[in-house]
C-alpha cells in the first residue's frame, strides 16, 4: 500500500477489482477552498487505454510489484518470442499478442524490458529508438517540389516505414518505436 503523496511516473497501481494501472503523470493540487487532491494520467498495463482520475490527498491506494528485466531477444518459435534473461540466461516464451508493436523492431540480439507481474508477462518495452538496416526501397527520383518528399521502405525486421528520398537499400537508419518515425542515418 502507498498513499497518493507516494505516486511517481511509472508506479504500478492496482485499482478497479485488480486491474492493474500505471502511472504516467501525477499533479498535487492544493485549491484555495476545499481538501488537496491528486490529479493523475494512468494507463492500463494491459490494454494501453489511458484515462485520467483524481485522488484525495493522502488516500492509501494499492501498489503492484512489476519486475522489470533487461531481456536479449533470441529467436521466433511459432507464435512466441523468445527472450533470455541476461543475468540468468533463462529463456522466456513471449505470446506475439503480448510483445504488440515492438515486434516491428525486434531482430535477434536487441535488448528489450521485459515487466512481469506474478509470472505473468504484462508487456515489453524496447529503447525509444533502434538502428535497423534498410532491407529494399525503390530509388528516390527528386522531381520538383519545395520540401523533402519521402518513399516507403521495408526494414530487416519486414515493418515498413517512410524515408527520406536519398536513402538507398542497405543503409543503416535510426527508427523512433513509438511511432515508427525515422531520425537519421547511423554513421558506420
Amino acid at each position: 500500500m502507498a498513499s497518493t503523496n507516494d505516486l511517481k511516473n511509472g508506479l504500478v497501481l492496482k485499482l478497479d477489482g485488480g486491474q492493474l494501472w500505471s502511472v504516467v503523470e501525477f499533479q498535487h493540487v492544493k485549491p484555495g477552498k476545499g481538501p488537496a487532491f491528486v490529479r493523475t494520467k494512468l494507463k492500463n498495463v494491459l490494454s494501453g487505454k489511458v484515462v485520467d482520475k483524481t485522488f484525495n490527498a493522502g488516500v492509501k491506494v494499492e501498489t503492484a510489484t512489476v519486475d522489470k528485466r533487461d531481456m536479449q531477444f533470441s529467436y521466433m518459435d511459432g507464435d512466441y518470442f523468445v527472450f533470455m534473461d541476461m543475468e540468468t540466461y533463462d529463456q522466456l516464451h513471449i505470446d506475439r499478442k503480448v510483445v504488440g508493436d515492438a515486434a516491428n523492431f525486434l531482430i535477434e540480439g536487441f535488448e528489450a524490458t521485459v515487466a512481469q507481474h506474478a509470472g505473468e508477462v504484462l508487456f515489453v518495452e524496447l529503447p525509444t529508438a533502434v538502428e535497423l538496416t534498410i532491407a529494399e526501397t525503390e530509388p528516390g527520383v527528386q522531381g520538383d517540389r519545395s520540401t523533402g518528399g519521402t518513399k516507403p521502405a521495408t526494414l530487416e525486421t519486414g515493418h515498413q516505414i517512410q524515408v527520406p528520398l536519398f536513402i538507398t537499400t542497405g543503409e543503416k537508419i535510426k527508427v523512433d518505436t513509438r511511432t515508427s518515425d525515422y531520425l537519421g542515418r547511423v554513421n558506420s
